[in-house]
């Protein structure tokens, strides 16, 4: 493939991978030319490099209306996992701030928190990786002690298990972020003392309501940039709704030699760890390494909301749509988290559920889990369900004591049964 640029050129050398920052002039011919600089880009070029084939990679970063701009990485580094995780972290010093007086700590004086301190310590880490997205939100800005507002127009996590979004919103309420729930923005007006005038339609009500906030964050997905990369001009077929580009199994679109992964992809999971692992088969594949393909199934996430709620699989919504509701089996807990007896938090939401073909050998088909360290307890879990793992292998496995972990290992109530489903005993 040929890279065509205008304008002059220099580049930083990142072992065999060239990384241009600034406009390029002249002819260049790559093996491979990846456009877009994000976690999955990175990853299938600096793979590729390594096996030899000569790569470059182009990135732009169209500016936000504030002028916001940022390096290398894409959306995880920048402004997405990264950046999330660490605000989250810092949300849950402040509630352990809250656990450790009834722990026995004394803390002399009033805790505040100090957003430019956060800030600058996250961007700085932000900016060292540069060179190697609404509930997770609110839920950080209400753990620093700052008033939080969602504005939910149809349900919330849409496209994971509703059960468990409605515990994670319901804790988050408990928590003290405000919800408004089927509501649809109509117009922000600044006022003359600065704040923001938001003006909603409420569909429950049919009114129009009005309240006055000091910021807006619309969280309301991301669109891909594929128009203004002439596609159609190349024949690379699009989804006409979501702008994303059709591909195979093997990452190819309708065009030969062009290939699409990651969150421009229709139909993949937008997740920096897909994107990653797709990233480096296709540069092995096109390398001639391997013919191995990315596998989509069974993919862990997390969502780091002020109670975290991890899951792999299939929602039991999903489940059911495949396997009929008397096809699968449900097994759930409500547990308390040792963590939260001392400090006499509320733990009415802690749940897991385990999802099971009901025939058979009963393989597992998803799992859900709320509580502390989610992604943690999901991921461990993670390779069992992708080597096949069953509901008798779960009760095979010894769980480790005192853990939130150990309550997936036990669980064994059913929903069909109608039995309590909540854990007693230590």
């Amino acid at each position: 493939m040929a890279a065509f640029c205008k304008g002059k050129h220099r580049w930083k050398i990142n072992n065999l991978l060239r990384v241009f920052t600034r406009n390029l002039t002249g002819k260049c011919e790559y093996d491979l030319v990846v456009i877009g600089g994000g976690s999955g880009g990175l990853a299938c070029s600096k793979e590729a490099a390594q096996l030899g084939l000569k790569v470059a990679v182009l990135d732009y970063v169209e500016p936000s209306a504030q002028g916001t701009k940022w390096g290398l990485g894409g959306t995880c580094v920048n402004v997405g996992c990264i950046p999330k995780k660490l605000m989250h972290q810092a949300a849950l010093l402040g509630t352990a701030l809250k656990d450790a007086k009834k722990f026995g700590w004394q803390i002399p004086g009033s805790v505040c928190h100090d957003w430019a301190t956060m800030a600058d310590a996250v961007q700085n880490h932000v900016r060292s990786l540069n060179w190697d997205v609404s509930l997770e939100c609110a839920g950080f800005l209400t753990g620093i002690s700052l008033d939080a507002t969602v504005m939910v127009r149809s349900i919330a996590l849409r496209g994971f298990d509703q059960q468990i979004a409605g515990l994670v919103t319901d804790y988050m309420e408990a928590y003290g972020t405000r919800f408004l729930w089927k509501c649809v923005p109509k117009r922000v007006e600044r006022l003359a003392s600065g704040a923001l005038q938001v003006t909603w339609a409420n569909a429950s009500t049919g009114s129009e309501e009005k309240d006055t906030f000091d910021s807006v964050l619309w969280a309301v997905g991301r669109a891909p940039e594929t128009k203004i990369l002439g596609l159609d001009k190349l024949g690379v077929k699009l989804n006409s709704e979501t702008g994303k580009i059709i591909v195979a199994a093997d990452e190819s679109t309708s065009v030969p030699n062009i290939y699409a992964f990651g969150d421009i992809g229709e139909g993949r999971p937008e997740l920096t760890p897909t994107a990653v692992k797709a990233g480096k088969l296709l540069a092995r594949r096109l390398a001639g390494h391997s013919t191995e393909l990315m596998n989509y199934d069974n993919v862990p996430t997390t969502v780091f909301t002020p109670l975290e709620y991890g899951c792999m699989g299939l929602s039991e919504e999903e489940a059911e749509r495949r396997h009929g509701k008397d096809g699968i089996e449900v097994y759930h807990a409500f547990y308390k988290p040792l963590e939260f007896t001392v400090a006499d938090r509320d733990a009415s939401q802690c749940y897991l559920k385990v999802i099971c073909e009901r025939g058979g050998h009963q393989t597992i088909l998803g799992l859900h889990f709320t509580g502390p360290n989610a992604g943690e307890v999901t991921q461990g879990f993670a390779l069992g369900i992708q080597c096949g793992a069953t509901y008798s292998h779960l009760l095979q496995t010894v769980g480790i004591h005192p853990t939130c972990a150990e309550e997936v290992v036990k669980v064994s109530i059913t929903k069909r049964s109608g039995l309590d489903a909540t854990v007693t005993g230590c």
